[in-house]
């Protein structure tokens, strides 16, 4: 089977590599379309995955419109060289669009059950899209849930062991506090209308931590005089075992929060942006906590790293996050390598996704 992959975000090649692996063990051929955000084209050297310069992220309105056309017009040209038999993305509309213009079946995965430009663009075109159970809209009959969420498809025991090494790039030792902050850049789509920290309250949020622990900054974008001396200094692969020895995550970023969730790390979410997948892991397994208000946030990072046993409470809560879940590239891999027919499986019987365990 010949199958093309988008890949848009850095976050979306953690996603596919593991389900990369898998198909290609497989038998199966893989292409990948991506375009250049942030450290997307690094990720996918380092992880020695071939792929297809597409385009380059814009940030400005104009740069946004222009880049769409680009990218519209350059997939096209490549599915029309590679005649895929199916494409897969990430809320890949690009992929979704050209399939039902080429005729070829599209999978659509998501889990930002906010955007609202997906309905438009996206499910509509696609031939089936993938959420996770806690995903919050009804997108009808080409809809299919698994109960698991993305950052599993790669931090799942199965794939991921953590290196202690990190403790020695981050100048720390073991069982040393330390605290990962992650700011975003607020220029994402999805981003629009939501808010995080004001300067001001991060820099009173670093200088509190900074009292109980080290403190590390990774941050999407450029950071003032007074906190760039404590931007993380590690290879970019290096952040999940960095996460995972972390005494406390604090930050913008949902996807870093999910991930010190599936770790089992205390984290502090600091956006206004809910998502089905965040609810959960607050509410359901007590795994995050979200606000934007400092006072509370300053209250929780005294509560918790004033609790010896924090690290042991969490990682039982991770574990029982983890055994009500399934194995997420376990399923990607058997849904492609199985579909159309794993579709009408899944319809007909959804409990068939506790196979992959």
């Amino acid at each position: 089977m010949r199958i093309l992959l988008g890949i848009g975000h850095p976050a979306h090649v953690h996603f596919f590599k593991e389900f990369i692996w898998g198909m290609k063990k497989k038998g199966h051929e893989i292409f990948v379309a991506a375009r250049e955000k942030e450290i997307t084209y690094y990720l996918l050297e380092k992880y020695k995955i071939s792929f297809q310069k597409i385009s380059t992220h814009q940030t400005t309105l104009p740069g946004k419109i222009y880049d769409f056309f680009i990218r519209w017009k350059r997939t096209y040209n490549l599915c029309k060289e590679l005649k895929p038999n199916i494409a897969m993305g990430v809320g890949d509309f690009y992929l979704a669009q050209i399939g039902r213009t080429l005729n070829f079946p599209s999978l659509v995965f998501t889990d930002t059950d906010h955007v609202k430009h997906d309905l438009i663009l996206t499910f509509p075109f696609a031939t089936n899209t993938l959420t996770p159970t806690c995903f919050r809209r009804d997108l009808g009959r080409k809809q299919i849930r698994y109960n698991g969420c993305h950052e599993l498809a790669y931090l799942h025991p199965k794939y991921f062991k953590p290196d202690p090494s990190i403790l020695d790039l981050l100048g720390v030792k073991m069982n040393e506090k330390y605290i990962i902050m992650r700011f975003v850049s607020w220029a994402a789509s999805h981003d629009v209308g939501h808010r995080g920290l004001s300067l001001e309250m991060k820099k009173n949020v670093v200088k509190k931590c900074s009292e109980y622990a080290k403190v590390s900054i990774t941050s999407e974008a450029p950071l003032p005089k007074d906190l760039e001396k404590y931007r993380i200094g590690i290879p970019p692969e290096k952040i999940h075992d960095a996460l995972y020895y972390a005494s406390m995550y604090i930050g913008e970023g949902a996807t870093m929060a999910s991930e010190c969730a599936v770790l089992g790390t205390p984290a502090i979410y600091t956006n206004d942006l809910h998502m089905g997948y965040t609810n959960e892991e607050e509410k359901k397994y007590g795994l995050i906590f979200q606000s934007v208000d400092q006072m509370q946030i300053l209250n929780k990072i005294k509560e918790w790293l004033g609790n010896k046993y924090l690290r042991e409470k969490w990682k039982k809560r991770c574990e029982l996050l983890i055994y009500e879940k399934i194995d997420v590239t376990a399923f990607m891999v058997w849904f492609m390598d199985n579909y159309p027919e794993s579709s009408k499986i899944m319809k007909d019987n959804p409990a068939y996704q506790w196979n992959f365990k």
